[in-house]
């Protein structure tokens, strides 16, 4: 079950079973990447078409040592040249070339076991949270009038609505009139963040605050 059914010559029966198995298993693969997550329908289709497209691929140069060094060039070209991606989604890509590689050269059973491990594995992290932040990170930006004191003016907010806080930026604004004051913090609950802006606005005279998360969050 674990050898390779391609023999010395490749047979049809034998190229229908590594094709199909390819197509089946990148379905699978695509639904497992988009579980939990919000995905686009072009990554979606991607991570279901590599497998079949390198499977070919590799059928086509097996034993070639230097039309496959050729096929790698081409994929790392097309890599790079395409919008950048999550992690995940890169993550995703390079398991629809791994199950490509593996039907490619016929071990379609190495293929489905090698599936079936990673997508287990994807589905417990995703179910348990791992990697992700406890709390509820944000940006906060709050605009002073320039003749308050701004070091402990809002300690007291911190301590109530944070876990924790840490002032990254100070910045003058308005010709000099106003201050820019820019922090991280970790939300302790999110339903309370109007509560929260409406007692800063009580300090800062009501003037422009803004909350929401990192532009390196987004990016990710």
């Amino acid at each position: 079950m674990l050898n390779s059914i391609i023999g010395s010559e490749m047979r049809l029966v034998s190229f229908l079973v590594c094709i199909f198995t390819a197509m089946v298993l990148g379905l699978l693969a695509s639904l497992v990447f988009s579980d939990r997550d919000h995905h686009s329908p072009a990554f979606r289709q991607s991570v279901a078409l590599l497998p079949p497209v390198v499977t070919l691929v590799i059928m086509l140069v097996n034993g070639n040592i230097g039309a496959g060094l050729a096929v790698a060039g081409t994929f790392a070209l097309v890599r790079f040249r395409s919008a950048p991606g999550t992690a995940k989604e890169i993550t995703g890509l390079f398991f629809a070339v791994a199950i490509g590689l593996a039907c490619g050269m016929g071990y379609v059973g190495y293929a489905a076991l090698f599936f079936l491990a990673v997508a287990v594995y994807s589905m417990a992290l995703s179910r348990f949270r791992f990697g992700e932040e406890a709390g509820i990170q944000r940006v906060l930006k709050i605009t002073i009038p320039e003749n308050l004191n701004y070091e402990e003016l809002f300690d007291d907010l911190f301590e109530t609505y944070t876990r924790r806080h840490e002032l990254t930026r100070v910045r003058t604004t308005n010709m000099g009139t106003l201050y820019e004051l820019s922090y991280n913090i970790e939300l302790k609950d999110l339903r309370h963040t109007k509560e929260f802006i409406d007692a800063i606005r009580c300090r800062n005279g009501n003037l422009n605050i803004s909350c929401g998360v990192s532009e390196d969050k987004e990016l990710m």
